[in-house]
């Protein structure tokens, strides 16, 4: 049977991780799941709770960062010790619907694609997303349309799943939320098509603990770039 990584990169979620874990574990998945946790050296007490409550589980490996690298860097190593053959990334808080993974995955499940993305902007608009972050999105879908000649709707999704063999051969450099716009780009000059399915999305504030800002907008502006030129 085929086995399913979910990777979960965590910094100072302590508040939520606890309930996101409960619902990735209720889902029913059509094959063997993992859960690859990977703590960026949060300060919170998000780090005790995962010694205390994760480390041991069944299914689940937890990885901890003696520094602080980000988050593209926490999901390089959690690709790294991910065993499955797909592998979808899950935030560790509340703004996606875990049910909705296998849905996501279904499409490489059955060979259709190699990477596929749960977007925003399929079918019911986002809840709660501010609009200069939805214009960023938007414009940032705009560049990988006009950079690497795909159409897509949701460039900056956090859910994205792709065939293990795949990824590992994608030389991923990032370190922060630069993580989409150069996994988006690389996929897509090595000749894969990227499949999308609707996605459901809760945006949450600042004040809750939303960590994207405007420039890692501007940093995905880069990177795109970059990527087209060869340069990264």
């Amino acid at each position: 049977m085929k086995k399913l990584s979910i990777v979960i990169p965590v910094f100072n979620e302590r508040a939520l991780l606890p309930k996101v874990l409960e619902r990735v574990r209720a889902v029913q998945y059509p094959l063997e799941v993992e859960l690859v946790l990977v703590d960026d050296q949060s300060t919170d007490g998000t780090r005790q709770w995962l010694k205390e409550n994760e480390v041991g589980s069944p299914g689940t490996r937890v990885v901890f960062h003696r520094r602080n690298v980000g988050k593209g860097g926490a999901l390089r190593t959690g690709f790294k010790h991910a065993t499955g053959d797909v592998i979808i990334v899950q935030d560790a808080d509340m703004e996606y619907e875990p049910s909705e993974i296998p849905s996501v995955i279904k499409p490489i499940l059955d060979g259709r694609c190699r990477v596929s993305y749960g977007s925003r902007f399929l079918g019911r608009m986002p809840t709660g997303m501010r609009i200069p972050n939805y214009v960023a999105n938007r414009l940032l879908t705009l560049m990988v349309v006009l950079l690497f000649g795909q159409v897509i709707t949701d460039e900056a999704t956090a859910y994205k799943a792709f065939d293990a063999k795949l990824l590992r051969r994608i030389p991923l450099k990032c370190r922060r939320f630069e993580f989409c716009p150069e996994v988006t780009a690389k996929v897509l000059l090595a000749g894969e098509r990227i499949h999308e399915v609707p996605a459901t999305y809760f945006a949450r504030t600042f004040e809750e603990g939303k960590k994207i800002g405007l420039r890692d907008f501007f940093e995905a502006v880069h990177t795109l770039v970059m990527c087209r030129l060869g340069l990264m």
